[in-house]
């Protein structure tokens, strides 16, 4: 069985200057509360992090970098594009509630029928994804066939372990988006609470129930996302190849690793969120029969 892990995102060469230390807090706007797992990504680079519990930040980057754009993300919150000199000089940042309209809430009565979509089981797992230099958002296309109406029921994501991470538990988000018709990419969270979840040090999997929240699929499908979490709590290093010099690099990586498997249904489609948009992620088994997805399983009800 293949063993080797797809690293979404390369070690790069080290821009040459002065490094300084980017810190502050990013703080709701209304509130005035500290917001933790904000994640936050210099534009086209492989860089970024995320605010803690406390909603603090600090990375190592070097001086060039406050002239770049930097984008910041949370979930509830509008995205926000701002020179990263102005953090640098402020030392915070506050951030704008998303503002949305509230669909209807639909009281279901008996939803006696479910389905398991991409049905995974421990066995068939191959590889993973990992991610490195900054946080993104690992999605999973799940498309809605037929006329009747479902509900998201329940969500299951595995993982593959990795020796070089010691704590018993890391931390990431759970996200669920709508479609857009028009691109076919994930577009508004659906799920309008953040959901951060925690692996199991004896488990190789996770499962939340969401049937209580009355997740309506919509008629073009949803994307399940999973979002890395840039945290202390998560953080580990790994010793590598670097593919230039042959030589042995030590590099930070943030937990989890994702589970993998291959799928021949080519409705699944995976996704990738970094540097401020989302990118197909395809890879193929040699046959060219099976798309490299990530390991989660979706299981909804109907009406």
């Amino acid at each position: 069985m293949m063993r080797c892990f797809i690293f979404l995102f390369l070690t790069v060469l080290q821009l040459q200057g002065q490094e300084i230390l980017f810190e502050g807090h990013v703080y709701d706007h209304k509130t005035k509360e500290p917001i933790p797992y904000v994640n936050l990504s210099f534009l086209n680079t492989l860089k970024g992090t995320s605010t803690d519990d406390n909603g603090h930040f600090y990375i190592d980057v070097q001086e060039s970098f406050l002239e770049k754009q930097l984008h910041i993300s949370s979930l509830g919150y509008n995205d926000t594009i701002v020179t990263a000199k102005d953090i640098y000089k402020s030392k915070k940042f506050h951030l704008v509630e998303e503002s949305f309209e509230l669909d209807e809430v639909v009281v279901t009565q008996s939803l006696g029928n479910s389905d398991v979509l991409n049905p995974v089981s421990s066995y068939s797992l191959t590889s993973g994804f990992s991610s490195s230099s900054t946080p993104w958002v690992l999605a999973l296309y799940f498309p809605n066939i037929g006329a009747q109406k479902k509900f998201v029921s329940k969500v299951t994501v595995f993982f593959q372990k990795d020796k070089n991470f010691k704590r018993p538990a890391s931390k990431f988000r759970l996200r669920i988006y709508d479609v857009d018709v028009k691109t076919k990419k994930p577009n508004q969270d659906v799920l309008r609470k953040s959901v951060v979840l925690e692996t199991q040090k004896d488990k190789d999997y996770v499962s939340i129930d969401l049937e209580a929240l009355h997740i309506k699929i919509p008629k073009q499908g949803v994307y399940v996302g999973l979002e890395w979490l840039f945290v202390p709590y998560n953080w580990y290093a790994t010793t590598l190849v670097h593919p230039l010099t042959n030589k042995k690099v030590v590099e930070d990586r943030f937990a989890p690793t994702f589970g993998g498997v291959y799928n021949k249904n080519q409705n699944y489609k995976a996704m990738v969120y970094g540097m401020g948009q989302w990118t197909d992620f395809t890879v193929k088994s040699k046959d060219k029969a099976k798309n490299f997805i990530p390991a989660i399983s979706l299981k909804v009800s109907k009406e």
